[in-house]
Order: C-alpha cells, then sequence, then structure tokens
C-alpha cells in the first residue's frame, strides 16, 4: 500500500493491437530491437533523427524497418504509447509502494530514461507532439500521466514537504530541463548529469525553503496536452 493507501491499479495497459499481434520469434525481435533504438535515438537527438540511423542502431535492414513502420509517424506512434504506457505504470508502482507523497514525487522524478524520452517527444518535437495529440491512445497515456503527477504533487503539499509554491507543470518542466542531454561533455559526465541536476531540484523543491519563486505556480491548464 502506497500513501493513497490502495494498490497500483493495472488501467495503464493501453497497447495498439498493432504492438500485441504476435509474432514470430525473429519478428519479435526485430521489433523489439528497433523500438530499443528508436527511444535511444529519440532521448538522444530527438523524433527528427533519421530512419537509416535507426535501422544501423537496431542492426536491422531499412526495408524491415519500412515494413513495420511504414513512415516516421507510425514509429514515433509506437514509441510513445509504449513509452508512456511504461511511465505511467511505473508511476503507479511508485504512489503504490513508497510511504508518503514526496518519497513517491522523488522516485518519480528520478525514472530518468523514460521520463526523459516522454517529455522531449511531448514537448520538443513538432512532429512528435502531432503525433501524441492526433492519437486518442497515446493522448489519454499522457493526459494520464500529467494527472497522476498532479496528484502526488498536491498530495507531497498537503503532507508539508513539498514547497506550496509549485504546480505540477512546474515538476514536470523543471524535470524536462533537467533530463535534457547536453552536448559537449564526456560520455561519463552525461550519465552524471542528469542524477546530480535532479538531487540538487529536489533540494530546491523541498518545503521550507526561505526563496520565494517569482509568478505563479504552474496548473496543468499550462500544458497544451
Amino acid at each position: 500500500m502506497g500513501y493513497f493507501g490502495r494498490p497500483a491499479s493495472g488501467r495503464a495497459n493501453g497497447m495498439s493491437s498493432e504492438l500485441r499481434a504476435p509474432l514470430r520469434s525473429d519478428a519479435k525481435r526485430n521489433l523489439d530491437q528497433i523500438l530499443a533504438a528508436a527511444k535511444e535515438l529519440f532521448a538522444e537527438q530527438g523524433a527528427e533523427v533519421p530512419m537509416e540511423e535507426i535501422a544501423r542502431r537496431a542492426s536491422v535492414g531499412v526495408g524491415t524497418l519500412y515494413r513495420r513502420f511504414p513512415d516516421r509517424e507510425a514509429l514515433i506512434r509506437a514509441v510513445a504509447l509504449t513509452t508512456f504506457v511504461d511511465v505511467v505504470a511505473r508511476t503507479r508502482t511508485a504512489i503504490a509502494e513508497e510511504v508518503s507523497a514526496w518519497d513517491a514525487l522523488a522516485r518519480i522524478m528520478r525514472q530518468s530514461t523514460g521520463l526523459r524520452l516522454s517529455m522531449r517527444l511531448a514537448g520538443t518535437s513538432p512532429v512528435a507532439i502531432a503525433v501524441i495529440k492526433a492519437d486518442p491512445e497515446v493522448a489519454r497515456c499522457r493526459r494520464e500521466l500529467v494527472e497522476l503527477l498532479d496528484g502526488v504533487v498536491r498530495a507531497a503539499q498537503v503532507e508539508g514537504t513539498l514547497r506550496r509554491d509549485v504546480g505540477a507543470a512546474d515538476v514536470a518542466v523543471m524535470v524536462a530541463a533537467a533530463l535534457h542531454p547536453m552536448r559537449g561533455l564526456s560520455e561519463d559526465a552525461a550519465e552524471l548529469i542528469p542524477d546530480r541536476i535532479l538531487v540538487v531540484l529536489l533540494d530546491g523543491l523541498r518545503a521550507g525553503r526561505t526563496s520565494h519563486l517569482p509568478g505563479r505556480p504552474l496548473t496543468l491548464s499550462d500544458l497544451d496536452y
């Protein structure tokens, strides 16, 4: 049981029939490799990365990639859906397992891989944004994610652990900025930076800080989702 007093819901399993369809073992392996490569490259470079580069990283032919995903939009949709479903499930698990809203929020923010990709797809790529808005399954998962985050933020403020001059959108935008990949760093530094920034960010979000943020808390209505 988590701080809401209930187990995690299994509702976040919206997966398209295309991705659920049974496949031969070699076709399943190719699909998994394509999705894994696309997720990595989308997170690193954005959704406009060349399809040929995705095929190379997935160790499949370009023809194999296009047979499974006839265009970039189809691939973005599959990546967005599997990513949001996974992040929603992890968020629900954190809510169910952690004893306080603050612990759940910290755990959610530290789940950086899926979170970074979901934020990048939803906020930095015009093509990905259009796909996410147009697809009802993807849009529903994204709405569910931000609503879960809003619930955790409000609960942490009620328990007195999260400063009251921030909103759920503040947290979402801060995490997206903290996890945005930087160029010109060594591989070791690139791996260290996100976790270091998140620790500083969490310290700044703790209740009891004396500094005041300018303006107003950003809420879900400020997010175009």
